[in-house]
Formats: structure tokens, sequence, C-alpha cells
């Protein structure tokens, strides 16, 4: 299967299961026209409940086999991928959301950029490795002066290993930030 194998490990890919993606998508509160972004779309095991759940999706996904199968995927559907690596990725100039399961090594770059000043950023669902989420939470992420005033951090749900296939060798949890309204 295109997607699976030996790309797995090169790529460091350990796809979430569906029903953890559709309890990730629903806690996260999407509504219907919600601009949202899923970085690290993979095959589309969070897109799919973004769309059932009525959000207009940018999935992002360098991989060029598993960008081209989102795009056959989600043909029909409110969905535009877009190929490319999340350091180089242009934010929307309006209000969005995310709600992504991205590679752990680029959790703290794309986390960056999500609150960088100029950032139309709502809110983020992010199942990330536990530690980052912890480290984020707790006040000891980078730039945390830059932002806090800006955005609430709280912990999600916990996922077990072996919500992802195969299951990595760290525990995760999302990552909630929400835009305060100080």
């Amino acid at each position: 299967m295109s997607g699976s194998g030996p790309a797995r490990g090169a790529w460091g890919w350990h796809p979430l299961d569906s029903r953890w993606a559709q309890r990730v998508v629903d806690a996260a509160g999407v509504r219907p026209g919600d601009l949202v972004l899923d970085v690290g779309a993979g095959l589309g095991a969070l897109t799919a409940p973004l769309v059932r759940a009525g959000a207009d999706v940018v999935a992002v996904e360098l991989h060029p086999h598993r960008a081209d199968r989102l795009r056959r995927r989600f043909a029909d559907a409110p969905v535009r991928v877009v190929r490319a690596d999340a350091a180089d990725l242009r934010l929307p100039t309006r209000p969005f959301r995310v709600v992504s399961s991205p590679p752990y090594g680029i959790s703290t770059e794309l986390l960056k950029r999500l609150l960088s000043p100029r950032s139309r950023l709502v809110s983020a669902d992010l199942v990330l490795q536990r530690q980052v989420v912890n480290r984020w939470v707790d006040g000891r992420a980078p730039g945390r002066a830059r932002w806090s005033r800006y955005y609430d951090t709280s912990i999600g749900i916990r996922l077990p290993r072996k919500a992802f296939t195969p299951p990595p060798h760290v525990d995760s949890a999302v990552l909630r930030i929400q835009r305060t309204t100080r």
C-alpha cells in the first residue's frame, strides 16, 4: 500500500486511529464553516471527521504520495490540500483553527508560527508528545512572554500509544490553545 510500510519509519509517521481522530475532533468543538488547518494530514485521519463536522479544511502534507492520496480522497469535499513543509506554511489571513496530529519533530516550530504576533489563530487542538504538552501548559514553553497574554493553554484528552499505528515510543496528549479575550 502506498504511504505505508517503510515510509512510516523513514518519515516518522504514526497514523492516528479513526476512532481516536473522531474523539479529537469532537473535543475540539469544530463548527460548520470553521476554517481548520490539519498540519501533517497524512491520509486524512483527522481530515475526514473535520469534513463531517462541516469545516472548511486546509490539509497540509509534505509527503508527496500522501498529498496525492488526500487530493483524490477529498476531491469532492471542502478540502484544500497543500503540499508544504509546516515551517514554510503561509497562515490564513482570516481567523482559523488548527486540529492536527503533526509530526512530533516539528511541534515546537509549528507552535512558534501559530502563536506569532500576526497569526489569526483562534484555537488549536494539537496531538503532541505528552512531555511537550506538559511543558507548554506548565509555563516552560519557549517564547511564553510573547504569546501568554493572548493565548491560554490546557491539556485535552490523553491518547494511549495504541491510538496510533505503529504505536510511538512516547505518550501523547492534546495541547489545547485558546485565544483569550483579556
